[in-house]
């Protein structure tokens, strides 16, 4: 037979009679239950009967869910992650401690959890107002206060640290390229070669194994044994492989290119030097004149290029944006990737396309139209709000599988270039690009886009004020102040 859970409210059931101003003794009148009793539920020295739980909602109105525990738990999950926003709290406090606190002060607590999210609410709106009056901060032009108000997250500094390079890294890119030809490395099969200059050069023993964990690479320096997930693809192997031998064989050049940037974060530290890492692993995969070459001759067709070098589309779309070095550069694209729920994980520009550093992307840009329709490559020109136009290709991704219960990862990726460009792409041969007949009006985030007339704006731009008129009503959902 199975064992019933018991039940404790003790902080709610306080809770609810102090709401209303009652006695224990005028609870305990209402529940036909002794004084004793009632003081035993409300220190949680006695559970509740499912007939004594029945009378609690009676007593105090609504339905019996006002006591599930799942409340309870999603009210600690909740304060759990907010202890944990390094930007309100620098400490750890243990699991016991955010248990009794939530079970003993459930009030404070839901006060401290509205406080927490206004103050995101504020530091949401200060970034957009900063955003809208700078753009894109560059450290060396903006004050010392701004920078210190609005410090960026690691991941924030090192993509705005590879965007100052135009996305290509000179050293590391030719090394790469140099250890693609001195290895002989062609598609499809990269792998072994790597694995032998890995042994040949380290002493790293190369495996592969899959215990059921989500991670790709492990390396072992005291065994000098590297483990790779099994089933990988020659493409994905080699990546992994490669970034390992970026870390063996120029961590000198990899650690001068952080000191050079005055990293002070440990972790942005390691955030950057895995950044730089990948990109020599990209580099390689992708040599720059090989590919630059066959990007011009397929004129800039993805999908042959990745079946070319047998790489992944993100992959291809990811090295096209890189395409930037000195006397041999290609089309200055921007890349991104976001997932269903628009939230940016990737993005970075060697165009002047602004980003929204925070909140979703413009809904009307066609990247979000690509999941209805998986697979398919999309097209748009579009215009952003300082008038320039661009041309842009959008399609699905998928990551990860391998089975039917293997977790899967789903994206969308955007790769586009300043309209005067799109002659050198196959996308646009159907397009005038002098006189376009469809362009779309986008913009780079609601928050701090300044079009007027936008019928999808979520929200009103930072540091407007918004226009009321209950005698009117529109398809645009507000209407602000001009400036």
């Amino acid at each position: 037979m199975t064992k019933s859970r018991k039940i404790f409210v003790g902080a709610r059931v306080r809770r609810l009679r102090e709401q209303r101003e009652w006695s224990q003794m005028a609870l305990a009148g209402r529940l036909s239950l002794s004084l004793s009793y009632v003081s035993q539920i409300e220190n949680n020295q006695r559970p509740v009967t499912a007939a004594v739980l029945l009378k609690l909602a009676e007593v105090f109105g609504g339905d019996v869910a006002q006591f599930s525990e799942d409340k309870d738990q999603r009210q600690l999950a909740e304060l759990d992650a907010a202890l944990k926003d390094r930007t309100v709290w620098s400490g750890a406090i243990g699991p016991a401690a955010l248990q009794r606190m939530s079970e003993h002060a459930p009030d404070l607590v839901d006060a401290f959890l509205s406080l927490y999210a206004r103050h995101g609410r504020l530091q949401d709106e200060y970034a957009q107002t900063v955003d809208r009056f700078y753009g894109d901060l560059d450290p060396g032009t903006t004050s010392e206060a701004v920078r210190r108000m609005g410090a960026p997250l690691p991941h924030e500094e090192v993509r705005d640290h590879f965007n100052r390079q135009n996305n290509y890294l000179d050293a590391l890119d030719v090394l790469a390229e140099d250890l693609a030809g001195s290895a002989a490395l062609v598609p499809g099969a990269r792998s072994g070669p790597l694995q032998r200059l890995l042994r040949q050069d380290f002493g790293v023993t190369v495996v592969e194994q899959s215990d059921g964990e989500a991670w790709l690479r492990r390396f072992d320096p005291t065994r000098k044994r590297m483990t790779i997930r099994a089933g990988l693809s020659d493409a994905q192997q080699a990546f992994q492989l490669a970034t390992q031998y970026a870390l063996l064989r120029h961590g000198d050049i990899i650690d001068t290119e952080i000191r050079q940037a005055a990293f002070a974060d440990a972790s942005t530290q390691e955030l950057v030097r895995q950044g730089l890492s990948h990109y020599f692993a990209g580099a390689m995969l992708l040599p720059y004149a090989d590919f630059l070459d066959a990007a011009r001759r397929v004129r800039y067709d993805i999908e042959l290029l990745q079946q070319q070098f047998q790489v992944s589309i993100e992959t291809v779309c990811h090295r096209l944006s890189t395409l930037q070095r000195p006397h041999a550069r290609g089309v200055p694209f921007y890349f991104v990737r976001l997932d269903q729920a628009g939230n940016i994980s990737k993005r970075q520009s060697a165009t002047s396309f602004h980003f929204a550093r925070h909140g979703g992307a413009c809904p009307l840009w066609h990247v979000h139209e690509a999941f209805a329709q998986p697979g398919r490559i999309l097209t748009q020109v579009a215009e952003m709000p300082d008038g320039i136009r661009y041309f842009g290709i959008a399609r699905t991704i998928e990551r990860g599988g391998g089975g039917f219960r293997a977790r899967r990862k789903l994206f969308a990726v955007g790769l586009g270039c300043e309209l005067a460009h799109a002659r050198e792409l196959v996308y646009a041969d159907h397009i005038d690009i002098d006189h376009p007949s469809d362009v779309a009006p986008i913009g780079p985030g609601c928050r701090v886009c300044p079009r007027q007339d936008c019928v999808q704006r979520a929200f009103p731009p930072a540091g407007k004020s918004i226009v009321i008129d209950s005698n009117t009503e529109s398809l645009v959902s507000y209407r602000f102040a001009k400036d």
